[in-house]
């Protein structure tokens, strides 16, 4: 099955609510805007889902006061960490804000993510 293009409005949310840090990158994460730290995804968009990576309490906290649900790109493949915003944060600026400072805070702390090894191509092992 096909991803959906997220909605221009959830676009346009998520490019006003992204924290103005220099510690912060904006790129593409499964096609869709993303914002990362040392590495680190913070946030994103996917499909009609605004998914924020939050510490274990803030999780529950979320899920159980304001039905926030962890977000699962595919079918029984959750990112644990990740939970999708409910339509309650979304539409109030304030508890929007929170959970993505929340969020920049939690993933600043952590320690740079490790670039992989590119692995060499096919020309430069000396394939024939």
């Amino acid at each position: 099955m096909a991803w959906r293009k997220s909605p221009q409005s959830l676009i346009d949310l998520f490019d006003r609510v992204v924290p103005d840090d220099p510690r912060l990158e904006r790129r593409k994460m499964f096609g869709y805007p993303a914002a990362f730290v040392n590495g680190n995804m913070c946030m994103g968009l996917h499909q009609e889902d605004f998914i924020v990576r939050l510490l274990p309490e803030d999780r529950e906290k979320i899920k159980e006061s304001l039905g926030a649900t962890a977000f699962e790109p595919m079918k029984g493949r959750t990112m644990r960490e990740y939970v999708s915003l409910p339509e309650v944060v979304l539409e109030d600026q304030g508890q929007l804000a929170d959970w993505v400072g929340r969020s920049f805070a939690f993933v600043s702390a952590m320690p740079p993510k490790e670039k992989k090894p590119r692995k060499a191509s096919a020309s430069k092992r000396g394939a024939k």
